[in-house]
């Protein structure tokens, strides 16, 4: 029954959809376009053809709603949302009952499709419900928030643990990443904006508290000015932050999240500033060379390679919060490549075209965060 009702849902928005999409062509983001044109199917699936599996993940679902929601494309967001709902939850995802979307579906070694790994990853989970909650409040449709709220719930029941010395603690899964004493954390997991969302939504929640947790997470493991892609939490000693015993000290395609959830955030939030401060090495790589380094080692600075154009998406923000003008030219300049012809030097991958869309549709002013984490897109004002 759950899930007719969920498809009765999804046609009852037909109308409301095509009204929206109407409204948003003064607004008409050619990016995001070309990223649903190339990368979403008709069926809502993000595809990211950069894999042999050609996987989706959560994260891809969770980020494609995020920009339908700031493109005002309420066909697409329902489209995304119904396809997580009945391939990572198995139909198993309205307010009454929610499964933590698998974070990892794709082709199996038999060659058929289906769910990789049922784990889910808690930062999409995070995403997800922060894009329904706002949904709820911008199209003003109770159901979204209805099954925001219960999402949010499982988060704090499965995914968030207390860890002695520090407080509340996202873990990137339910399963799998506490051994013994250690704890291991992804940085890349906490953007400060939707935790400041979920609390104003949820304000007798964790959320307010793991931002600080958050905070010195990033603080103590970026010595040098690069986050780290792993981090991990020792709780013996009245516990400390440790280098990831797997992934070591290695800031890359992950951490580079850090800077753009960093640079995103309302610069009245009293985390934005010590949050950015932190992150000071990223700007200096760029000053002296002319381009973010694709690999670095968090304690010693010492930096290998030439980040994609993924990393110039997510550092676009980054650069606009620190006023570095330079560093945003050099960004805009590459982020020109989301909206080229088909045959104009090589085609974006999945990475390249999310980051992008984040990074650019934010100097663009198409969407901000206020102190309370709410969105604030351009189409509510401006279209």
């Amino acid at each position: 029954m759950r899930v007719s009702t969920a498809h009765v849902f999804a046609g009852a928005l037909i109308a409301a959809s095509a009204a929206s999409a109407t409204a948003a062509q003064p607004c008409d983001w050619p990016a995001y376009r070309l990223f649903v044109e190339r990368v979403v199917q008709a069926d809502g699936r993000v595809v990211d053809r950069s894999t042999d599996t050609q996987q989706t993940t959560s994260e891809s679902q969770s980020y494609g709603m995020f920009f339908a929601l700031v493109a005002n494309d309420r066909a697409t967001f329902e489209r995304l949302l119904g396809w997580t709902r009945a391939n990572l939850s198995a139909n198993q995802f309205d307010a009454n009952n929610v499964r933590l979307p698998a974070w990892q579906w794709g082709r199996k070694q038999d060659g058929s499709f289906g769910v990789m790994d049922p784990n889910s990853a808690s930062d999409s989970d995070l995403w997800i419900a922060y894009d329904l909650f706002q949904a709820g409040r911008l199209w003003k449709e109770p159901m979204y928030t209805k099954l925001a709220y219960a999402l949010a719930t499982q988060i704090v029941k499965q995914e968030i643990v207390d860890l002695p010395g520090l407080g509340p603690m996202l873990l990137p899964g339910p399963q799998g990443f506490r051994t013994g004493d250690v704890t291991r954390l992804n940085p890349s997991y906490l953007p400060l904006p939707l935790l400041r969302g979920l609390a104003h939504e949820m304000p007798d929640g964790p959320w307010n508290a793991l931002a600080q947790s958050a905070a010195k997470m990033i603080k103590v493991t970026a010595p040098r000015g690069y986050a780290p892609d792993w981090a991990a939490y020792q709780t013996s000693q009245n516990g400390q932050f440790v280098v990831d015993p797997k992934n070591g000290d290695i800031g890359s395609y992950d951490a580079i999240r850090v800077y753009l959830w960093a640079g995103m955030t309302a610069s009245g939030d009293p985390l934005a500033r010590p949050w950015l401060d932190a992150l000071g090495g990223m700007r200096q790589s760029v000053a002296q060379n002319g381009f973010p380094p694709e690999k670095v080692s968090t304690i010693s600075g010492a930096a290998t390679g030439e980040g994609p154009l993924s990393y110039w998406g997510a550092l676009a923000p980054y650069f606009k919060a620190l006023n570095d003008e330079r560093s945003l030219g050099l960004a805009r300049t590459h982020l020109e490549a989301l909206v080229a012809p088909p045959g104009a030097g090589r085609e974006p991958v999945y990475y390249d075209r999310v980051l992008g869309l984040f990074g650019g549709g934010f100097i663009d002013g198409r969407y901000r965060f206020d102190e309370n984490g709410r969105l604030l897109p351009k189409w509510r004002s401006a279209c």
